[in-house]
């Protein structure tokens, strides 16, 4: 497609949704790699002008926007509801979305092309990176509150946006059957990671089997909660609310409170190919465990707290499973901008949980001591 002939889908997205006030200009908007990201500026009768936010869905990743838009909005609606009781702001606590002129929540285009808007969030900044210890601590409160939020909402309605997306196991057996292919002939330079993945099968299981045994509910979990999804208010410094509802599915809490420290808990980038310089930060490990129980504020069970840990060690080796698969797979998932990059990135997540594991006792102390 053509840029004129893109711009001609945006202008066409643009007329079919129901904004209010004139329409102005868009530009690109935000650093998200899955979607096209818009502003829109639309000009209301009193002269003043609003901003929206307009997304293409990417459905080569999602493959049924439909239901992920059904997912959205039913989450949306109910946290306004919760909002609500709580006396809080609905404009500015939870994504709006903009129906288009048929009432629906996205719009399809000519080509097939899926198309949604949301109310620009005002006076709020969004981090990419953990620039100072509060933010960090900022998002685990408003991470944690959205589970406090959706604690009663029925999990098991939702759709799987992408089906076994934080199924471990799942991801074992992959790296299991990509290894005995090894189609580049790279298992041979990584056969000390593979071991690593290997030793650690049973572990794999534990949150599943937990499941299955009735201890661990299924909850809705956003499955992304790095701290570029939240809002952060630009006055208070609070966060004020998640974003990026996409990958909302059925999942386990700690799953959710794992992410989280797998990538905001580390003391060196993704990619560090110096692996002395990545460790976990028990500092940074224990502002967002307080601040997690903090925001979801009794809604956790007792069993989904003692696997707060877990959640970590479990998300933190998914992900170098998923990077060291990507890897002898010729790096097929993963954007990489220079070589032998998901292979590092595999390997700072493998340091990772071994310095979990070196200090099991305290990452569980430390989730006692904030229970």
């Amino acid at each position: 497609m053509t840029r004129e002939e893109y711009c001609a889908k945006i202008d066409e997205a643009i007329d079919q949704i129901a904004f209010e006030g004139t329409f102005i200009d868009y530009e690109r908007y935000g650093n998200g790699h899955i979607n096209d990201t818009f502003v829109t500026h639309h000009r209301l009768e009193d002269g003043s002008v609003i901003r929206y936010i307009l997304q293409r869905v990417n459905h080569d990743t999602f493959k049924q926007p439909e239901q992920l838009m059904e997912n959205v909005a039913g989450i949306t609606e109910f946290m306004k509801r919760k909002i609500v009781q709580n006396k809080g702001d609905v404009n500015r606590e939870t994504m709006n979305i903009i129906s288009t002129w048929e009432g629906k929540t996205f719009y399809k285009d000519s080509i097939g092309s899926y198309w949604r808007a949301y109310v620009f969030i005002e006076d709020t900044t969004c981090f990419d990176m953990v620039e100072k210890p509060d933010d960090f601590y900022q998002s685990a409160i408003a991470f944690g509150h959205f589970q406090k939020l959706l604690a009663d909402y029925p999990a098991e309605t939702l759709y799987e946006t992408i089906p076994d997306f934080h199924n471990t196991p799942v991801r074992f057996e992959k790296l299991k059957n990509v290894v005995q292919e090894d189609v580049l002939g790279r298992v041979k330079e990584v056969t000390d990671e593979i071991t690593f993945v290997m030793e650690r099968e049973e572990f794999t299981h534990i949150l599943l089997e937990l499941h299955m045994e009735g201890k661990l509910p299924l909850k809705v979990t956003h499955n992304d909660t790095k701290l570029n999804n939240i809002m952060i208010d630009n006055a208070t410094g609070a966060a004020i609310c998640v974003i990026d509802l996409d990958t909302i599915m059925p999942g386990f809490s700690v799953n959710d409170f794992g992410d989280s420290i797998r990538f905001g808990a580390s003391t060196g980038a993704e990619d560090e190919p110096d692996l002395s310089k990545v460790n976990l930060d028990l500092a940074l490990y224990e502002l967002y465990t307080k601040g997690f129980l903090e925001g979801c504020n009794g809604s956790l069970t007792a069993t989904e707290i003692d696997m707060l840990p877990v959640g970590a060690k479990m998300m933190t080796l998914e992900c170098g499973i998923r990077f060291l698969t990507d890897y002898l797979q010729g790096d097929i998932y993963f954007r990489i901008h220079r070589e032998k990059q998901n292979l590092d990135r595999a390997r700072t997540q493998f340091k990772l949980v071994s310095d979990m594991e070196k200090n099991w006792e305290t990452m569980h102390e430390i989730v006692n001591k904030y229970r």
